[in-house]
């Protein structure tokens, strides 16, 4: 397994741990609920070092990111940053990323699932027929995800640049916590608010911002956070999650990412999506709400009052802000909408359910 520039950190503070994208990462630290509650009301620091970071650069950097994601990338400037995702030749899912304009048609930085680093570049790759400069800098990228509604109060201590004021979406790059060219961002993926610090991971850079971000927040009871609460905090906001609720098998469209797909550009499969979107799917990704007790988890079978199998379960957990258990699934068209009665397989036991709006928590 790989270390991130904090895994120290995390074993002296006694997280419990575990792999995860070949890497050895915090899980939980003082418990999934508490750590929760903590984000949601407070602020937390999660390590998401294991995220990959390629640099794509020169005149046709904009042509090839254009190419390869769905959505439109010519409308980033300087300091602003979109949500996109990677098709596949059959209208599928490669991955799902952010792009960082880090200079209008000239450098971008893109942000990539740990678990998709060596798929997502080969895929990019091949697709660079113009000889951009590519740079994967994953490896020596160190990123922490300091996420609350206080956490910008926190980290404004830490800099000169303008924190506070962070509109959703865009990023600065200055002097933070005394390292220099440190990327300071709001992409957040939990729906609390806060900030993203990218810093690259050399010399003392990350214990000096370890240590600075625990002493702006650590006094007003800001904390580590493990990957099990960032887990419950992005499935109460209906994000998705790569592997579970999108993958190489499922349409933009389908799983309710039309927002991000754009056809007024040219893209891998755009013909293949724009049927999905003039057409509609089959299926698609809803909200549900738990009736009966009992947690949806990944691939139980959704199932209609009849007992007819309609679809499967993409994510599911309780709730911790409504002390409810909630799920995502794909089910089919006709039983997506807000309100149907649906039914949850868990093991061997239809459990009423019902399909809801997301995101569950506002």
């Amino acid at each position: 397994m790989k270390n991130t520039p904090f895994t120290a950190k995390h074993l002296a503070l006694g997280a419990k741990m575990a792999e995860f994208a070949g890497y050895n990462m915090p899980i939980s630290y003082t418990g999934i609920n508490e750590e929760h509650h903590t984000v949601r009301n407070n602020a937390g620091v999660f390590d998401v070092s294991h995220m990959g970071e390629f640099i794509l650069k020169g005149e046709h950097a904009l042509d090839l990111i254009q190419r390869v994601t769905t959505n439109d990338a010519s409308k980033l400037t300087d300091g602003k940053a979109q949500y996109s995702c990677l098709p596949n030749n059959d209208g599928g899912i490669v991955d799902d990323l952010l792009v960082y304009c880090i200079e209008t048609n000239k450098s971008y930085m893109l942000v990539v699932n740990a678990s998709n680093i060596e798929k997502d570049w080969n895929w990019i790759s091949s697709h660079n027929t113009n000889n951009v400069e590519m740079h994967n800098i994953s490896d020596k990228t160190g990123l922490l995800a300091v996420q609350g509604p206080k956490a910008t109060e926190y980290m404004q201590t830490l800099t000169d640049m303008d924190l506070v004021n962070l509109k959703y979406y865009t990023f600065v790059k200055g002097k933070f916590a005394g390292v220099d060219n440190v990327i300071v961002s709001a992409t957040g993926y939990t729906g609390a608010g806060g900030v993203e610090i990218y810093f690259e991971d050399q010399g003392d850079n990350a214990e000096k911002i370890w240590t600075a971000v625990f002493g702006a927040g650590e006094p007003h009871g800001m904390k580590p956070i493990g990957l099990a609460a960032r887990d419950t905090l992005r499935l109460e906001k209906g994000f998705c999650l790569y592997g579970n609720d999108i993958d190489d098998t499922t349409s933009p469209i389908e799983a309710g990412l039309g927002w991000i797909t754009k056809f007024t550009k040219d893209f891998t499969s755009r013909a293949v999506i724009e049927g999905h979107k003039t057409n509609g799917t089959s299926r698609k990704l809803v909200g549900l709400e738990m009736v009966d007790k009992g947690i949806p988890r990944h691939h139980y079978k959704v199932q209609d009052a009849a007992g007819n199998e309609i679809g499967y379960v993409t994510s599911g957990t309780q709730s911790p802000t409504l002390g409810k258990a909630i799920g995502l699934a794909y089910v089919t068209k006709e039983n997506g909408a807000e309100g149907t009665e649906i039914f949850i397989s868990v093991r061997d036991k239809a459990l009423k359910a019902k399909v809801v709006k997301i995101p569950f928590v506002q």
